[in-house]
């Protein structure tokens, strides 16, 4: 016999079932039926879970677009190499994106897209050769756009969307900038000093990189003072976007008061540190809400598109 006492579970009290709250009941459960369409295969998902945050997520897009309030979309330079830009470049038309934000991964990979129908190099054979990120037509490209950008005191979302469709970029229809540049859409581009392979060529100018993206950092704080009532999607960035927003999102508060009851969504293949605190916990802290849908961008935004635009 064990030296050490036991508890006597046959005197512990028990409750019936109905006495109990559940969190999940069977009125929840996914639906296996035919495909019904995209809205009738939204409505079939289970009730709980990422699949009830999703569905939040696309009432949430759909009342802010219907209302005229505020979708931001802030990108990661994947979102332009996986294939999906024609997508949101339709939910543009369609009115579920009012701003685009990006760091400055993304225009390079959209410049070459539009430009050259191609883009995203082997590093590891470049880099080994010392010639990564030196293709010399990109940064030509791109250094005139911002100069002349500088002239017309544009942003440098705007002054690259001007110049890729004034130059006819053959490829322009599945352009983020271009077509947000077509349509009047804000895109702004906040890029990090030395963190893109423009800076590496012998015709980086500080001084214009940093005029052209602080005047795109405060294009974005005015549109975040409308946010209320409004959406930010982080599709991506997994540091730049998420320390950006938090800055333009303070600015915002600080010029113009009060600013809450906002929807805020972190869409990526890994839920990273930067997006749960400043793009999730923090700025909803005391008011919206906010979702968290992990999954593969060559799917996920296909999917959110479907559900968005169905009948």
């Amino acid at each position: 016999m064990s030296r050490h006492r036991e508890v006597d579970l046959r005197e512990v009290r028990t409750i019936g079932i109905q006495e109990r709250a559940s969190k999940v009941g069977v009125a929840q459960f996914g639906r296996p039926e035919r495909w019904p369409g995209a809205r009738g295969w939204l409505e079939q998902l289970p009730d709980l879970l990422a699949a009830r945050d999703l569905k939040q997520l696309v009432a949430d897009l759909r009342a802010a677009r219907d209302a005229q309030r505020p979708c931001v979309w802030m990108l990661g330079g994947h979102v332009m190499k996986c294939g999906v830009s024609p997508y949101l470049v339709d939910l543009m038309r369609q009115g579920f994106v009012t701003h685009l934000a990006s760091n400055g991964s993304l225009t390079i990979h959209d410049v070459e897209v539009s430009l050259f129908g191609r883009t995203s190099e082997d590093v590891a054979d470049t880099l080994e050769r010392g010639v990564f990120g030196m293709v010399r037509e990109t940064a030509a490209f791109m250094f005139a756009a911002f100069e002349a950008g500088r002239t017309q005191n544009e942003g440098m979302g705007e002054c690259l969307g001007r110049a890729l469709i004034e130059a006819g970029a053959p490829h322009r229809e599945v352009s983020l900038l271009g077509q947000a540049y077509g349509q009047g859409i804000p895109f702004t581009v906040h890029v990090s000093l030395g963190g893109d392979i423009l800076h590496q060529h012998p015709g980086a100018d500080g001084a214009t990189l940093g005029e052209l993206s602080l005047r795109d950092f405060r294009i974005l704080a005015a549109t975040l003072q409308d946010l209320s009532k409004g959406v930010v999607v982080n599709l991506g960035s997994a540091v730049v976007m998420p320390e950006v927003f938090l800055k333009a999102l303070t600015v915002a508060r600080n010029l113009g008061g009060s600013i809450g009851d906002f929807t805020t969504a972190n869409l990526d293949m890994i839920q990273h540190y930067r997006p749960t605190e400043n793009v999730l916990r923090r700025p909803t802290q005391s008011s919206g809400r906010a979702f968290a849908v992990t999954g593969h961008h060559e799917i996920l935004v296909p999917l959110l598109h479907a559900f968005l635009v169905a009948d």
